[in-house]
């Protein structure tokens, strides 16, 4: 049996939600990965009387497609989508079916008018809590598009595709066999990247609002909400909603919920934001702030929002170490995120750059998967809570090394290696790795706010305990501004403060 006693009670609640018969065509070998795949679609054929199998050739070996009967739908997954891709396979099995997806109607419409061949596929890990987003969005619109096709690729099970397209992270797109894009894509994102986004014109004809957010993280949807239960026009403009938080997995500390993961967290966000009446202009990115007689918003499609008051909220993004070779081999060895990208670098030897909280929980997790994980950190001493350098001591396949100064990380197509100088002896070492981890910390998402208003010499906004700024009417909040401390409980908190004392502003002037 694949499936767990509760996980098989909880599909037959969702299969019943089938509208219709679908056919899975299962392609299958005779290594352990086909075995798994065919004991999950047989167990899913005995589940629901809606799901037949028939066994095929298909492009890849294993893999198995989801069809209407008598008409091949276009979505494919190649190896067994469990762990994170479980939810994918479910949504897939009902959309398939004839279950509507939950998705705006304007998308829906999008998606439908596409003309053309678009053969989509995606390479994820099934650990990554990232690639079900971009998983989802691709088979969805497969499902509402005869001619577009999806297939999910387990890079666990086809390691040597994997390395001959010399793919590093996840989750990686390709279009009829050409890079599409890499890492967390929603199904706007996808649709605007293939040239279906919003007009500028649209944007720049909108009334002004009383009160503008920028960006859709804790802190923005926060301030969204409480400025849009005000009574006041509301609007939110946001690069991608939920912010940082969509590259969080495990969350622990957010009082009342003993554990969610970011993005779970940020889909509720953006709901509630959605009950309100507040008009959500997403996937576009602050480009200058001017103050006039109202504030105008520039955004990089050259659309000008105005508002009588605003609040910033653009939260912050990983620190880069700033050395030869970290841009040129992003995505071909650099990484980010151990939780989505570790599974690829299976078997290898690796590095963590950082040793606070973030690196050493990176290390103590990749310890587990790769071959050796050396921690690299610039300071004499780690400064990750004991406990965490206790538990990281204790395995036999990790080193630190401190006092080490990051030179350059080296390859030719792709990472072969890190150049650091010992900080104490002045001298030059070099070790061979497959994969780096960048784990240094945060900055601020203030660039475009130069020698506008008040920031700290690190970007940090300056804010007072209003959430307000050196520009009148200006506000922020969140991991933009000057909080001596970035969590998400205490965004929540400062976003709600910035909304309560922009409506104090309007009421005063």
């Amino acid at each position: 049996m694949v499936l767990d006693k509760d996980i098989k009670e909880q599909l037959a609640q969702y299969l019943q939600l089938m509208e219709g018969d679908i056919l899975l065509k299962v392609s299958a070998g005779t290594d352990s990965v086909s075995s798994d795949m065919l004991a999950l679609v047989d167990e899913l054929a005995t589940m629901s009387s809606h799901i037949k199998v028939e066994k095929t050739e298909l492009q890849r070996t294993p893999s198995f497609s989801v069809n209407r009967i008598g008409e091949d739908t276009g979505v494919t997954f190649a190896g067994v989508p469990l762990g994170h891709e479980f939810t994918s396979l479910v949504l897939a099995l009902l959309q398939v079916s004839g279950r509507a997806p939950k998705v705006d109607q304007k998308l829906i419409d999008q998606v439908k008018n596409i003309k053309g061949e678009y053969h989509f596929e995606s390479y994820i890990s099934l650990t990554c809590h990232n690639c079900p987003d971009v998983v989802q969005a691709l088979n969805i619109m497969s499902t509402l598009n005869p001619s577009i096709s999806h297939t999910m690729i387990d890079g666990g099970a086809f390691k040597e595709e994997v390395e001959s397209k010399q793919i590093m992270a996840v989750p990686t797109v390709f279009l009829n066999g050409e890079s599409f894009g890499s890492g967390r894509m929603t199904l706007e994102e996808i649709l605007a990247k293939m040239g279906s986004g919003s007009d500028a014109s649209e944007l720049s004809d909108k009334e002004p609002f009383d009160v503008l957010v920028v960006g859709g993280g804790p802190a923005g949807a926060s301030a969204a909400i409480y400025a849009a239960r005000k009574g006041i026009r509301t609007g939110i403009v946001a690069e991608r909603f939920g912010g940082q938080i969509m590259d969080t997995l495990g969350i622990e500390n957010f009082i009342g919920t003993k554990y969610t993961e970011g993005p779970k967290l940020a889909a509720s966000l953006e709901e509630h934001v959605k009950e309100y009446n507040v008009d959500v202009m997403n996937l576009q990115r602050a480009k200058r702030l001017e103050k006039k007689d109202l504030i105008a918003i520039e955004l990089e499609n050259g659309a000008i929002l105005r508002s009588k008051t605003v609040i910033l909220s653009t939260g912050a993004r990983w620190r880069n170490v700033g050395v030869p070779g970290e841009a040129e081999f992003k995505n071909k060895g650099v990484a980010y995120c151990p939780h989505c990208d570790g599974p690829l670098f299976a078997g290898k030897d690796v590095a963590v750059i950082g040793g606070g909280n973030s690196g050493i929980e990176a290390a103590i997790d990749l310890a587990g998967i790769v071959n050796h994980v050396t921690v690299l950190e610039f300071a004499p001493e780690l400064k990750a809570d004991s406990v965490l350098q206790e538990r990281l001591n204790s395995l036999p396949n990790a080193t630190v090394i401190k006092n080490a100064q990051t030179k350059e990380i080296t390859g030719t197509d792709k990472v072969n290696g890190i150049t650091y100088i010992d900080r104490e002896t002045g001298t030059e070492h070099h070790i061979e790795l497959a994969g780096i981890f960048v784990q240094i910390g945060l900055v601020p998402n203030t660039d475009w706010l130069e020698g506008t208003l008040e920031r700290t010499r690190i970007g940090e906004i300056v804010v007072d305990n209003h959430g307000a700024t050196s520009i009148p009417g200006v506000f922020a909040a969140g991991d933009c501004t000057n909080s001596p401390y970035k969590q998400i409980i205490i965004s929540m908190g400062s976003g709600a403060t910035a909304a309560l004392g922009a409506f104090d502003y309007l009421i005063r002037n």
